[in-house]
């Protein structure tokens, strides 16, 4: 029995050193740029290390709130406010900060999230994930977090997001201080107060 135990140990320490040796010859091979698209290994080891870096008992524990028509709105115009700009109002990920961040921003509709409990999907926006640009959004007492578990509703909700809950969300992601300044002059316009702040009729803006 002590063999077997040890022949698994040291077939197990053989396989973490392949793939750190694996990992290192990647790294000087292609460097560690954030535009390189990882490769299926690497993306197997970051989601499996994930999982592992979640406790057991929170990862069991079940949302203590119903996902009524209210509090799936209210989650859905706080994932606008804070989420979208990184997870896109669908949560696919296609944003310019997650295409280009690595680990890449995850499509939160799919199984590999989708298939999280409720009590992981709470633990990762608590208490965020190390080593990716996913930050920690509760703050104080995790039992007190209740928009977080509101955010799990949403997220479960994003594989059946309807067009016109998509349409409202836009209304709601942030403005840059450049869409407000032009939403400000505008206005003024329209009240007769500033002509001269009013954007020339036609005129397209280019980035």
């Amino acid at each position: 029995m002590l063999s077997k135990l040890l022949s698994i140990l040291l077939i197990g320490i053989a396989v973490l050193l392949a793939v750190v040796i694996w990992l290192v010859y990647q790294g000087h091979k292609i460097g560690y740029s954030a535009r390189t698209e990882p490769h299926a290994l690497e993306a197997f080891i970051a989601r499996h290390l994930r999982m592992m870096a979640i406790p057991r008992a929170q990862g069991d524990k079940a949302n203590p709130i119903r996902a009524t028509p209210d509090v799936l709105a209210h989650a859905r115009a706080h994932f606008a406010d804070h989420c979208a700009i990184c997870h896109a109002n669908d949560g696919s990920g296609n944003t310019p900060i997650g295409e280009n961040v690595y680990p890449r921003v995850p499509d939160l509709r799919r199984p590999e999230t989708q298939s999280m409990s409720d009590g992981e999907l709470f633990f990762i926006i608590h208490n965020g994930i190390r080593f990716t640009a996913m930050p920690a959004w509760g703050t104080g007492n995790p039992d007190e977090d209740l928009d977080s578990w509101k955010l799990v509703h949403f997220i479960r909700h994003l594989p059946d997001l309807t067009q016109a809950e998509f349409e409202e969300m836009k209304t709601l992601n942030p403005k840059s201080k450049h869409q407000l300044e032009e939403e400000a002059a505008a206005d003024r316009f329209l009240k007769g107060e500033d002509a001269a702040d009013a954007p020339p009729m036609g005129e397209h803006h280019h980035h």
